[in-house]
C-alpha cells in the first residue's frame, strides 16, 4: 500500500531553486506592473506586499538549498511583519485621505501640497 503512494519516490525533489526564483521574479514583476499601471492607492499597496512576497520566497528559497540554517527563514519573517506594518499604517493613510478628498487616486494626493 506504501508503495501506491510513493510510486515516483526517486523524483521527489523536482522544485528546485530555480522554480523558487522563477516564482519569485513572476511575483516581483506582477507588483511592479501593478505600480506602474494603477491610479488606485490601494492597488499600489498590493503591489507593494506582492514585491516584499517575493524578497521573502527568495530567502527562504536561498536558505534551503545552500546551507540549511535559519536566518533567511527569520529574515522572511522579518519582512512579513514589516509588510504587515506597511499595511495597516497604508491603510489608515488611505482611509483618512478618503475622508478629506471622498478619491483614493494617486492623481488626487498632488492637491495635497499647500
Amino acid at each position: 500500500m506504501a508503495q501506491l503512494l510513493f510510486l515516483d519516490q526517486g523524483k521527489k525533489d523536482m522544485i528546485n531553486l530555480g522554480s523558487y526564483l522563477g516564482i519569485s521574479f513572476a511575483l516581483f514583476i506582477c507588483g511592479i506592473l501593478v505600480m506602474i499601471a494603477r491610479k488606485n492607492i490601494i492597488a499600489i499597496l498590493l503591489g507593494i506586499e506582492l514585491i516584499l512576497n517575493a524578497s521573502a520566497l527568495n530567502f527562504a528559497a536561498y536558505t534551503k538549498f545552500t546551507n540549511g540554517n535559519i536566518d533567511g527563514h527569520i529574515m522572511s519573517l522579518f519582512i512579513i511583519v514589516t509588510a504587515a506594518a506597511e499595511a495597516a499604517v497604508g491603510l489608515g493613510i488611505v482611509i483618512r485621505f478618503f475622508q478629506l478628498r471622498e478619491s483614493i487616486h494617486i492623481d488626487d494626493a498632488a492637491t495635497l501640497q499647500n
